[in-house]
């Protein structure tokens, strides 16, 4: 459509240049009469683009909307694989930057003196050992200082009548 009205400009642009050499050879009334045919055949073009782009139009904006929908899918793609690869590249350095800062406040608060969580639990475990030989001990003991008692005998009880 538009290659259309492009090829009718270029050859009213021919056309212009061809009158401007005839006018030099005619008369007034013979310019005019070329300018009038000159006229016509624009008008005529004009007529004839308008009437090949209303019957191509729906044709031509169906077919640019589906290039339209083409392009719009690859460049969602396009786009949709580049977040993704920023995206994990950021998880990757925000992980780094994360054991970077875990590993200085360790330094830190070891420095303070303050115990690791990994220290922490080696000792509540250690506890946990030593509460259960303590208590073996305790019941050794007591077991040792009890003295075995002998079982008690029954006592009958006499009732009087």
């Amino acid at each position: 459509m538009l290659d259309v009205l492009l090829v009718v400009i270029d050859k009213e642009i021919e056309m212009g240049k061809k009158l401007k050499a005839l006018a030099g050879n005619l008369t007034e009334n013979q310019l005019a009469l070329t300018v009038r045919d000159s006229a016509q055949q624009i008008w005529l073009a004009g007529l004839g683009a308008f009437a090949k782009a209303q019957q191509e139009g729906s044709k031509v904006f169906n077919s640019l909307v589906k290039e339209g929908e083409t392009i719009q899918a690859r460049t969602r793609q396009i786009s949709d694989e580049k977040v993704a690869a920023l995206t994990s590249k950021a998880a990757g350095t925000w992980d780094r930057l994360e054991q970077v800062f875990e590993d200085r406040v360790a330094r830190a608060l070891g420095r303070l003196g303050v115990p690791s969580k990994k220290e922490i639990d080696k000792l509540a475990k250690r506890v946990v050992e030593l509460t259960a030989v303590v208590d073996g001990l305790t019941s050794a003991q007591a077991a040792a200082r009890t003295p075995e008692r002998k079982p008690a005998r029954k006592r009958v009880v006499k009732t009087t009548v």
